[in-house]
């Protein structure tokens, strides 16, 4: 097997050089990267990766904790970190807290007993407490859609009110005034911070909700079709349906053509996420955008800026949603 010392005299470099180039380091010049590397292709040396994490305090591993490991949202978010600390030599281990307290702090100690670096976490159960007690820890790590005002430099989100506030006040403005809303499970942030978005905007145009036009789904598909179901039995007369996720939102459409009423001609969709179906659904769906990528890239900025990397940027902490305009919402003014 090959040594660092056979690659050092092969390359015509110091040990420090190699390390250096082992490690990524900015420092060595492009030239010598190339000389080092392939003396390490002819050599087939490959490094000690737990020598290396002995001598630097590191493993160069990143934990990410997510809700679930299926689905559009959460897997364009975990790609998008992955490629960003791949970038820099840096490696991804995932798991899921599958919004279950316990599994959120099993999955958080699991990541720790794996010497992960630093930690994203997509939690939903936990208490902001325990997320407060875990900085105690003096482990570096950055939530994602939650924010906690006590650790705000930690947290990277969604203004998810503004966001429920535009998607309902874009149907007042089409000119509904009966709207249904299915929302996600109300003990979740987002789901909550939307639905008070959704509120705020039927009291900018002197509205009172409906109790009754209001279902309480799952964030699944499922959720919108059942949602759709309750709302219809009601007899209440309602023109469009604002939904707390596309996923609910593509349910509801699927179910309303079932119970044969057309969208948009008699009742108008609107989601929220802006998930890559969305645009592919008939009719296309309006929604809000969720820059989920961004987000992710985000994420990962904030672990390699404050723990890898000597670079002075910025981290965006909060993201405001944008409406996108297709083709599930009619105006009847």
């Amino acid at each position: 097997m090959a040594t660092i010392y056979q690659v050092s005299e092969l390359a015509g470099v110091s040990l420090a050089t190699v390390s250096r180039v082992i490690n990524n380091n900015s420092l060595v010049s492009e030239k010598t990267k190339l000389k080092v590397l392939e003396a390490m292709k002819k050599l087939d040396y490959r490094p000690n990766t737990v020598a290396q994490s002995l001598a630097s305090n590191r493993s160069n591993s990143v934990g990410i904790l997510v809700s679930e490991l299926h689905g559009s949202f959460y897997g364009s978010m975990m790609s998008d970190i992955e490629l960003a600390l791949r970038e820099f030599g840096k490696h991804a281990i995932i798991t899921a807290g599958h919004s279950d307290e316990k599994s959120e702090k099993e999955g958080v100690e699991f990541l720790i007993s794996r010497s992960c670096d630093a930690l994203i976490l997509h939690v939903e159960a936990v208490s902001d407490e325990y997320l407060i007690e875990l900085k105690t820890r003096k482990i570096p790590f950055v939530t994602v859609n939650r924010y906690i005002p006590e650790i705000a430099a930690n947290c990277i989100c969604l203004d998810n009110e503004m966001g429920g506030y535009t998607a309902t006040k874009f149907l007042l403005q089409q000119g509904h005034r009966d709207i249904a809303y299915i929302a996600g499970p109300l003990w979740k942030t987002d789901a909550k911070n939307r639905y008070d978005g959704h509120l705020r905007a039927l009291q900018e145009f002197n509205i009172k909700p409906n109790k009754r036009l209001i279902y309480e789904g799952n964030f699944q598909e499922e959720g919108g079709q059942k949602g759709v179901q309750v709302l219809l039995e009601t007899g209440i007369a309602f023109s469009a349906i604002a939904c707390a996720n596309d996923e609910m939102a593509a349910g509801a459409m699927s179910a309303l053509r079932e119970k044969g009423r057309s969208i948009p001609d008699d009742v108008s969709v609107i989601g929220f996420d802006n998930l890559v179906f969305s645009r592919y659904t008939y009719p296309k769906l309006s929604t809000i955008n969720y820059p989920i990528s961004d987000i992710g890239k985000t994420a990962a900025s904030w672990v390699l800026n404050n723990l890898y990397i000597d670079r002075k940027e910025d981290i965006q902490h909060l993201f405001i949603p944008e409406l996108v305009v297709r083709d599930s919402v009619k105006n009847i003014n």
